[in-house]
């Protein structure tokens, strides 16, 4: 187990090992300085599982080079016409699925469901994790959510400047409050880290990028992808919106879930932090920063309702995936802890 990492000591991880062709592409790209095939960019267009390991490894490496970047990877290769064509194809491979998957939607619509606790909780990771999960299940569960976790916040920050008004002012007040309001010990993302050194996980930034299957890593692109581009700002609002609307409650049963398996304080408290906080700031982002940027550009409505319904979708896959695996007394990484 490695501790949470002291200033001065920030380090970029090593590239993942590739899960099939497109990921390889990647890789190879990024370490020679070659770009990849034509065939690798008509694979990605034609892909058969959109949501599958290869095409979710390939973005997630892709979409990594702008946070910390890798090892192996010189930092110029963030924006290099290289990888422009390839990303590109599984971009559109992706976003296409999820359009096909996702049902056209108004953002009232969409919300309305998110603020009703759905009655039948058998399909709910954070209903299995209050009342029968273990600590092993919890520990995997912050293996997974440590993917984007230790970037909390990162991805949405990037909508700011493309944001005006209400929206912009009640964005940059979330993510004050996600960044720690000024207090470095207080950033969401070293809570987090405190979190995984309570249930005794190595709190290395991209850690368990090996262990994490394609459901898990789609969850991670999405917001990435969402961010990324001005022309999906709305969608990113409809993501963010439906993140925090969605996080009290989540946030209060994994609470518990700690305190009954006796995971640690520092696990306890990164849950509680967010069930008064969230709760706050789901009023924000659904008054002030979805309310704003649609009273801004109308025209976003049916983005803000994709993103929201997106997120939904494959928050849903995740936990299908996680519950189907602890029930039936497997591990649910693809490398167990």
């Amino acid at each position: 187990m490695r501790t949470p990492e002291p200033a001065g000591t920030l380090t970029a991880p090593r590239l993942p090992q590739a899960r099939g062709p497109l990921s390889d592409a990647v890789a190879t790209a990024l370490t020679t300085a070659r770009p990849p095939q034509q065939r690798d960019v008509l694979r990605a267009h034609t892909t058969e599982d959109p949501y599958g390991d290869d095409l979710q490894l390939a973005l997630y490496v892709l979409y990594e080079l702008h946070y910390r970047g890798f090892d192996e990877v010189p930092d110029d290769m963030e924006w290099s016409p290289l990888l422009a064509p390839l990303r590109a194809a599984l971009e559109q491979t992706f976003l296409r699925a999820l359009h096909t998957d996702v049902p056209a939607r108004t953002p009232d619509e969409a919300f309305a469901d998110l603020l009703v606790e759905p009655a039948d909780p058998a399909g709910s990771v954070t209903h299995h994790l209050e009342h029968e999960g273990d600590l092993g299940q919890l520990r995997e569960y912050a293996a997974l959510r440590s993917l984007y976790h230790l970037k909390e916040a990162d991805p949405h920050a990037w909508v700011i400047p493309r944001l005006h008004g209400r929206a912009k002012a009640g964005m940059v007040a979330i993510e004050y409050d996600e960044f720690g309001a000024g207090r470095a010990e207080d950033v969401h993302a070293q809570l987090f880290a405190d979190l995984m050194a309570d249930l005794g996980l190595d709190t290395a930034y991209g850690r368990y990028t090996q262990a994490a299957p394609a459901v898990a890593l789609a969850t991670v692109n999405l917001m990435t992808l969402f961010g990324l581009r001005r022309d999906l700002r709305g969608a990113l609002v409809g993501h963010f919106g439906c993140v925090e609307v969605t996080s009290s409650p989540g946030s209060r049963r994994l609470a518990a879930a700690m305190r009954r398996t006796g995971a640690g304080p520092a696990a306890e408290r990164f849950y509680t932090e967010h069930v008064a906080a969230d709760a706050v700031h789901e009023q924000v982002v659904r008054h002030e920063v979805v309310g704003g940027l649609l009273a801004e550009e109308p025209h976003l409505g049916a983005d803000v309702a994709f993103g929201a319904d997106a997120t939904v979708l494959l928050e849903d896959r995740l936990a299908a995936h996680l519950l189907d695996a602890w029930r039936s007394g497997r591990s649910a990484l693809r490398r167990p802890l």
